[in-house]
């Protein structure tokens, strides 16, 4: 390999070289008097005029190094930097004949030197031209070529456009460019045609039999690259996307930060604005505990806590490979922040109170949970251990070491709660609000709906299924949820911890709520696919404790604004910390009885929580609403038919009508 580049490295340098010598002699000729040309006088000119114009020139060229530039990937950058170079040489050339050498004149340099950078320049073109078309054929072989379409005729697109022609063009053929800039329809970007603006997507698609879309917008609003990407998705091609401007920056590659569109684009929410002085102020140089460190939102928050610059950042997890990860991870680009890393779990006591007396934390988030509704259902217990005493544990230290603040992160299951894992956290809600009243710790809970991307979320489920060509599973048809971006809850979390004041429920707008049904659809179309053609959607029936929709406030809780539009206050709930105590001493027996059936525990667990609904009661409430459902398809059914009916009755009068005119007028 070493002795091809070096080979290829002489030939371009003997190509200059003639090129060069070419040009001194042409120079001069074009200048000089035709009956001169051949006068001894000149002849010793233009040999001087070619010996110095090829070391000064190679002067140059190896001073900028042009033999180490790829030839194949130079572009009108490397060709400014040849015209800079030739332009100098030609100065310096200049020059030298001031001092008396016998070489071209002034003149003729201008010439020699306008004609050496076209010739260096245009032999690089030729040789870059030929390579291009020679490495294509070798690496095209029998692979199939897809069309794609550009959305974007901005600088994003156009670079996506130039990297595709230079390192792809044997995979993909762009068949057009779409962009709502009127004033460039039907101009050409590199060489393809702007074909019109985003109503002409699907028409393009059908017409140009489009494979893929490439969306290369770096930068729009939610909005408008929501409606773009649901007029993408309507065509059923598998479309990819360009990341955020700050990504781009981070790789100039454009085709390389090309990836598959997320749900998150979808959605189209708009970012969360944050007080980030607010937060700043209570965690730079503090330090923080964050329990369930290595889990989904632990992890994010340990994430944005370092940006704050705490005096320490304390992770404690049970399970020490995802904890491990997220160490490595943030020691890596944040090393000068003291980060410790702790294995232990909320339910140890005695673990808890060294780690509190060590590290003495000014801010505790707990995140440490059992989450996973349809296992708890089958484990009941260690929800109650993990959850509840867990959290209750993790309460009393905060108390106890005389922390400024504790959070904890809830979620809208806690609402009328049909599951065991609701009701565990709606009583991690009601401690915590016992707790606030007995201490000076500022207790508060942050509640929120599913984030997307989450360990065991529904949409890493879907894309499994499927990457491995289907079937999709549905609970319901019906169910919807509110979904969220980890970064956005987490970010949210933290600016609702700034607002705590003690014993607060915090909700976040969780924006309008999504099908789950649809997202699958989405999710299909999204990988270029159609839904119950290439993959198959199927209903599994909810799963144990499920509910068709979730909720994020009861009946008692009203709701109070904050200074961020994204967040509220549900009203304080009148708790009692004795009837607190003698919750959970029914609930300590059960642990302690392990005898116990899972229908007895259920049921003492909706006495100590009164808003959870049994399983019998929940089924009878579902029974109910598709009877309700049922009821009104029928009405609107019977609506249809009597509407028809009467217009049916109206067009028969009015025929009948006619008919009489006829006869009449006969």
């Amino acid at each position: 390999m070493k002795g091809i580049i070096k080979q290829s490295k002489f030939y371009m340098f003997l190509l200059d070289v003639i090129i060069i010598a070419f040009s001194m002699i042409v120079a001069n000729l074009l200048m000089t008097p035709r009956e001169y040309v051949l006068s001894d006088q000149n002849i010793k000119t233009i040999e001087n005029s070619v010996v110095l114009g090829v070391i000064v020139y190679q002067i140059y060229l190896n001073l900028f190094k042009t033999y180490r530039r790829i030839t194949r990937f130079e572009n009108g950058t490397d060709y400014i930097v040849y015209i800079i170079m030739t332009s100098l040489a030609g100065v310096t050339l200049a020059i030298i004949r001031r001092f008396g050498f016998n070489i071209n004149s002034m003149r003729q340099q201008i010439i020699g030197c306008i004609i050496t950078a076209v010739g260096i320049i245009s032999l690089r073109v030729i040789i870059r031209f030929f390579l291009n078309i020679l490495l294509r054929k070798q690496e095209k072989g029998d692979g199939e070529r897809y069309n794609v379409l550009i959305i974007g005729a901005g600088f994003a697109g156009k670079e996506v456009i130039s990297n595709i022609k230079q390192t792809m063009n044997e995979k993909y053929r762009i068949v057009g460019i779409i962009d709502d800039n009127q004033e460039i329809l039907h101009y050409f970007i590199n060489g393809i045609e702007v074909l019109g603006n985003r109503d002409k997507i699907v028409e393009v698609c059908k017409d140009k039999e489009v494979d893929e879309i490439f969306f290369a917008i770096s930068q729009i609003s939610r909005k408008n690259k929501k409606e773009i990407l649901n007029i993408c998705q309507a065509t059923g091609k598998k479309i990819k996307i360009l990341p955020s401007l700050e990504d781009l920056i981070r790789n100039k590659n454009m085709y390389q930060n090309l990836r598959d569109v997320e749900i998150e684009d979808i959605l189209g929410r708009e970012p969360v604005v944050l007080d980030n002085d607010k937060i700043g102020q209570l965690i730079q140089g503090k330090a923080i505990l964050v329990t369930g460190a290595g889990g989904s939102i632990g992890s994010e928050l340990c994430r944005q806590i370092v940006k704050y610059r705490p005096s320490k950042l304390v992770m404690l997890d049970i399970y020490e490979n995802n904890l491990y990860d997220v160490e490595q991870e943030l020691k890596a680009e944040y090393s000068h922040i003291n980060i410790e890393t702790i294995i232990g779990s909320v339910r140890d006591v005695k673990r808890l109170e060294e780690i509190f007396e060590q590290y003495r934390p000014y801010l505790v988030f707990h995140a440490a949970a059992h989450k996973h509704v349809p296992l708890m259902e089958k484990s009941p217990l260690e929800a109650i251990k993990n959850n509840v005493f867990g959290t209750y544990n993790v309460a009393n230290c905060a108390d106890k070491y005389k922390c400024k603040k504790m959070i904890l992160i809830s979620t809208d299951k806690a609402v009328n709660p049909t599951n065991i894992m609701g009701a565990t956290k709606r009583l991690c809600e009601m401690i915590i609000q016992v707790k606030n009243k007995n201490s000076d710790t500022e207790y508060a809970a942050v509640r929120f709906g599913n984030v997307l991307g989450s360990n065991g979320s529904v949409v890493p489920l879907f894309k499994k299924q499927i990457a491995a060509g289907g079937p999709v599973t549905v609970t319901h048809k019906d169910v919807i949820r509110y979904f969220m971006t980890i970064p956005e809850a987490v970010g949210l979390v933290l600016q609702a911890m700034s607002y705590a004041k003690g014993g607060e429920i915090f909700v976040l707008d969780m924006g309008d709520p999504v099908k789950i049904y649809d997202l699958a659809v989405s999710l299909i179309k999204l990988s270029g696919y159609e839904p119950d053609v290439d993959i198959p959607i199927v209903f599994t029936g909810l799963r144990p404790g499920e509910k068709l929709y979730e909720e994020l406030l009861m009946k008692e809780e009203g709701l109070q604004k904050t200074e961020n539009e994204k967040i509220y206050i549900g009203e304080l709930t009148d708790l009692n910390e004795k009837d607190i105590v003698e919750k959970l001493a029914k609930l300590k027996m059960l642990i302690e009885n392990e005898r116990t059936s899972i229908e007895a525990i259920k049921q003492i667990i909706h006495e100590v929580v009164p808003t959870y609904v049994l399983q019998e009661e929940h089924k009878k409430e579902l029974v109910v609403a598709s009877q309700r459902k049922l009821t009104i398809k029928k009405a609107q059914t019977n609506i249809l038919k009597q509407i028809s009916e009467r217009l049916m009755y109206i067009h028969n009068r009015a025929k009948r009508k006619n008919e009489v005119k006829e006869l009449i007028k006969t």
